[in-house]
């Protein structure tokens, strides 16, 4: 027999228990300092200002200007499970604050040398003295409304736990990125942080997120992000995202809110990445910042001691509007440069031109038909420079669009839509081509046939290793069938455009970057106004299928700066 099974069940003592329930809340000093500032927070603080000693290990101390406690509140917030946020088990159902179970203060004050001096309105301030959870003293002092709470000597009493704690940079960077998510919440409440006497963290109050963001990290950042705003039914998402062109392999900001209250959930970074699809080169990571706000009782929040998940009632409603509301944040003209057009309206100078796109006609230049209701497009004087970029005036600047990125983003649509619809309209070859290809591509071409007849090419085998092309798509007056079939076949047996997760769309952007028109190639004018037109009705005109922005805009605030002119 085990001695395990010889063990008599008995109560554990009341230290040993209490810092086992510590364990579960404390975990370092970040977790301190992040269940102190969310009771401040939860207690109505204005300003919230946390001050570390060695990482924390030696003293945290996190005051704030909220309500305060009179003494009997103050000594009951102390016993285990008190708590004035939930009174039955239904008010847990949308439950709207950060802390709700009761196991906070008591966790840590039986982890540390704990002291909490609070006042409330009318009532004379109190400092409670507890060591080890042992509380030692209860005394009358001098403060102003709200609570100062200070942990000494953290896992004095576990010095197995205390050993296992970080180099004190590292604790510290856990504490500051703690309060950093706790600022993002709640832009409206100063915060600040000091780490031996050097302050780290300084947040103003803030009207925006945006400037919330701005005073964290700074403009370079802040510069490269989009308002999201999107509701469908009963869930909101709002929040900020990253301009495509910025995203980046590693080094992002990634958090999500459900209800004001920080979780992590890489199933919802993972669907707002998906509303990038198209944008961004495979890899790449943009920084995300997104709430999402339903009724209380579509999520528990309850799921997690340290409240850092949540559980939704339906998971794919939720991740499909957040990559809905992803998608539409990216799909204006702002997301072409730090500072944008206002809006699709294009107006020029001394007159607009107009021209007028008949719903279900076939476009005459760059080829298949487009999807565009009745409407009529004012386009500004339009200019082509080194053969290359197309130039003209918007409501708030200059606009300049690379050609051949704003083409393939447009021939991009345009295939997926045959490749799920009837496909593309091909012109025959007077003279067939005979071409050869490498095996590899030929095993490429067949994998790819029934795609590569959708988009216009017939093909079949001839000898060896040759093909005959009988027929071929025509998406611009430029385009040379045969070359751009060699190089989409190399890239399809080579893996170039690898990184794709649809088959389907891997295949349309290797084809536009293929079949766009180039740089180089000079336009007419109804050439460069048509391309202008089919860009801004696509549905992300501000970036090609790389994720390099296929249009970047010059305000007239810059240009009035550069020529030493007053703002208009």
């Amino acid at each position: 027999m085990s001695v395990l099974a010889r063990a008599r069940v008995q109560l554990l003592a009341d230290n040993v228990a209490d810092q086992i329930a510590a364990g579960e809340v404390v975990e370092r000093p970040a977790s301190v300092v992040k269940e102190l500032v969310e009771n401040a927070l939860d207690a109505g603080a204005r300003a919230v200002r946390v001050e570390l000693e060695d990482g924390g290990k030696t003293l945290i101390r996190v005051s704030d200007d909220g309500s305060g406690m009179d003494r009997e509140d103050a000594q009951l917030a102390l016993q285990r499970h008190a708590t004035s946020k939930i009174r039955t088990a239904t008010d847990l159902i949308g439950v709207a604050t950060f802390g709700f179970r009761g196991e906070a203060l008591p966790a840590i004050a039986s982890v540390s040398r704990f002291e909490l001096e609070t006042c409330s309105d009318g009532e004379a301030a109190t400092r409670l003295r507890v060591t080890g959870g042992k509380l030692e003293g209860a005394e009358d002092t001098a403060r102003q409304r709200g609570s100062t709470v200070t942990v000494r000597a953290l896992f004095y009493n576990t010095p197995a736990r205390r050993k296992f704690l970080r180099a004190t940079a590292t604790e510290t960077r856990a504490a500051v990125e703690a309060l950093t998510v706790l600022a993002l919440t709640r832009p409206d409440v100063a915060f600040s942080l000091t780490s031996d006497g050097r302050a780290l963290l300084d947040c103003p109050p803030a009207d925006r997120l945006i400037d919330r963001v701005h005073a964290l990290w700074g403009g370079e950042l802040a510069d490269t992000l989009l308002a999201v705003s999107h509701r469908a039914g009963p869930l909101e998402v709002t929040g900020l995202a990253q301009r495509p062109a910025q995203a980046r392999p590693a080094g992002r900001k990634g958090y999500v809110f459900v209800r004001g209250r920080p979780i992590r959930d890489p199933f919802i970074l993972r669907a707002a990445e998906a509303g990038y699809r198209s944008t961004i080169a495979p890899g790449d990571r943009p920084s995300l910042l997104l709430f999402l706000d339903l009724p209380g009782d579509a999520v528990d929040v309850n799921v997690h001691p340290a409240k850092l998940e949540a559980r939704f009632r339906d998971k794919f409603f939720v991740e499909k509007v957040v990559e809905e509301a992803v998608r539409e944040a990216l799909a204006p003209l702002d997301a072409a440069a730090p500072l944008g057009a206002t809006g699709y309206r294009l107006s020029g100078i001394g007159g607009d031109q107009e021209v007028t796109l008949p719903g279900g006609m076939p476009l005459e230049l760059f080829g298949a038909d487009h999807p565009i209701a009745d409407s009529r497009y004012p386009i500004a004087p339009l200019m082509q420079v080194f053969d290359t970029y197309i130039l003209f005036q918007t409501d708030s600047g200059v606009a300049i669009v690379d050609q051949h990125s704003a083409h393939e983003r447009v021939l991009y649509e345009d295939v997926m839509r045959q490749l799920s619809g009837d496909g593309a309209p091909a012109q025959r070859l007077l003279l067939p081509l005979t071409l050869d290809f490498a095996p590899a591509e030929l095993d490429a071409i067949d994998a790819h046939r029934e795609l590569l007849a959708r988009i216009g090419y017939e093909i079949e085998p001839f000898s060896g290793r040759s093909i005959v092309v009988h027929t071929a798509p025509n998406p611009h007056p430029r385009f040379e069938a045969a070359r751009c079939l060699q190089e989409l076949v190399a890239d399809l047996a080579g893996g170039r455009f690898g990184g794709w997760q649809n088959r389907l769309e891997r295949f349309a952007a290797t084809y536009a970057c293929r079949a766009a028109i180039k740089a180089g190639q000079t336009l007419d004018a109804g050439e460069m106004r048509e391309l202008i037109v089919r860009l801004l009705t696509a549905s992300l005109p501000a970036h090609d299928v790389h994720g390099r922005p296929s249009m970047v805009q010059l305000p007239k605030e810059e240009l009035e700066r550069r020529f030493g002119r007053s703002p208009s």
